[in-house]
């Protein structure tokens, strides 16, 4: 298969190849990104991913973790594929992925010692697999570990789930996984939706004889929702390699706490007390929630800086999601390379977080949890829209302004005239007026695809409402 798929990369020509001249360009310590503009609400706290020193990248203080069942030496720091770069096609119709982009910040990843990449057949509207084989590629194979998923979530027959795993070993360009997944276990109908996504169709049982053949190296799973499908998962006569859950210092005791979601997600500290239980070790996912924990109010800013002045919120968070002993690897979605810089200056080496840290987090959390947050993380599983709209992109914007103290309470707030123009001109660049809120039909097709159990309905309609009122001058 591999050779296969050597011919039919990229035969055209070597564009995607390696030169020495570029490889040392990349990874060196000046690499220069370009970061994409945020209209409107820009948070005056500079609590942006972007913040933290300038000083030099490291290339070989990368922090690693041991996988005790294979003895993999894992990246502390993982690379989360979701949100790739995307441009403009040439002809001007439509997005793609940017190779060229994706390449060199795969390229500037592993020279400063990140190996773990992971991606699923859905990310990135079905284009990340594909992108992240081509720029993996061009790597020694033994240079990185792929993680990719079983997302049978539309069609969960045994044939279409069996065509959706081999397909992720062609485009991916690989004769073996190093981690493979059972993506999203919990939403839907709990234990019977796991059941005919996994057992009914016999394909728990395909995927462990896959194992055994040596094209999975690690078997396991994700997680998000109903708390009795964990329990029933975990529990299993089955030896699972590894977990990935959602953890941060926010979701740790306080999942349950947050405002407008439909359904209560299960507390972090529950989830990983498990898998230490079970000897599963954990990979994390949405350690600053979509990067909701990366751009917090200046409040909570403050507490930080009052202990460690030269720290991001972007540093604070993943600190916390890598100090517990048990975590493999901390994914997180990279599109610009300074938020790839930072990152891994945090975890090169990742110090672990000290006492009066921890107390300083849990006043964050108190605040964090008090405030207006839509709690969506842009994941974009709900998307597409059957009608269009940008569900992600709505509720980013609106999160964006929270973030930077610009949420009006009445006509009378300081700056109304200023706030309210931000707000404005920001959502119709962020969102095409045809994409935006006040289009939503309340169809609530999309409220089940959710992982965060958003109300998604209702914070449209909170949004198109806030929207209205700043258009019309009324109060609130």
């Amino acid at each position: 298969m591999e050779n296969n798929n050597n011919n039919n990369n990229n035969n055209n020509n070597n564009k995607n190849e390696i030169s020495r001249r570029n490889f040392f360009k990349i990874a060196g310590t000046t690499a220069v990104g370009t970061t994409a503009a945020i209209y409107g609400c820009k948070p005056d706290n500079k609590s942006s991913m972007t913040g933290g020193s300038a000083d030099e990248v490291p290339t070989d203080k990368m922090t690693y973790r041991i996988n005790p069942n294979t003895g993999d030496k894992v990246s502390l720091l993982g690379y989360g594929c979701m949100r790739w770069p995307l441009r403009q096609k040439a002809d001007g119709n439509g997005e793609e992925i940017d190779q060229d982009a994706v390449n060199e910040l795969v390229d500037y990843a592993i020279a400063h010692g990140v190996n773990y990449f992971d991606t699923s057949p859905v990310y990135v509207r079905g284009w990340s697999e594909t992108a992240t084989g081509i720029a993996l590629k061009r790597h020694p194979r033994d240079k990185f570990f792929i993680a990719t998923k079983m997302s049978n979530f539309s069609d969960p027959s045994r044939q279409a789930s069996i065509d959706m795993y081999n397909n992720s070993f062609k485009v991916l360009q690989v004769d073996y996984c190093d981690y493979y997944l059972m993506h999203n276990i919990g939403p839907g109908e709990g234990i019977a939706t796991f059941r005919k996504r996994f057992i009914d169709n016999g394909i728990l049982d395909f995927l462990i004889e896959e194992r055994k053949a040596g094209r999975i190296r690690n078997l396991g799973w994700s997680f998000h929702g109903d708390v009795k499908v964990f329990d029933y998962v975990l529990a299993m006569d089955v030896k699972w390699d590894f977990c990935q859950i959602q953890l941060n210092y926010q979701d740790w005791q306080h999942a349950n706490s947050v405002k407008n979601v439909r359904v209560k997600n299960v507390n972090a500290e529950y989830l990983y007390g498990e898998l230490v239980k079970h000897k599963v070790p954990a990979v994390v996912m949405e350690p600053l929630l979509g990067g909701r924990l990366a751009r917090i109010p200046s409040q909570a800013l403050s507490l930080m800086r009052e202990v460690r002045p030269e720290s991001s919120a972007a540093q604070w968070a993943f600190r916390y999601a890598g100090t517990p002993e048990n975590v493999l690897t901390s994914l997180s979605g990279m599109v610009y390379i300074e938020h790839l810089q930072e990152n891994i200056r945090t975890h090169a080496p990742l110090v672990p977080l000290n006492e009066q840290e921890y107390k300083t987090l849990d006043k964050v959390t108190e605040i964090l949890i008090d405030s207006d947050y839509i709690q969506c993380t842009e994941c974009q599983y709900c998307m597409p829209c059957p009608y269009g709209l940008d569900i992600p992109g709505t509720f980013g914007h609106y999160n964006r302004c929270v973030s930077a103290g610009k949420i009006l309470k009445n006509a009378n707030d300081e700056n109304y005239k200023k706030a309210r123009r931000e707000f404005l001109i920001g959502y119709d660049r962020s969102v095409p007026k045809l994409r935006q809120a006040n289009h939503c039909t309340n169809c609530n097709k999309c409220e089940p695809k959710c992982p965060q159990r958003v109300e998604i309905a209702n914070e449209m309609q909170r949004v198109d409402l806030y929207a209205e009122r700043l258009k019309q001058n009324l109060d609130f």
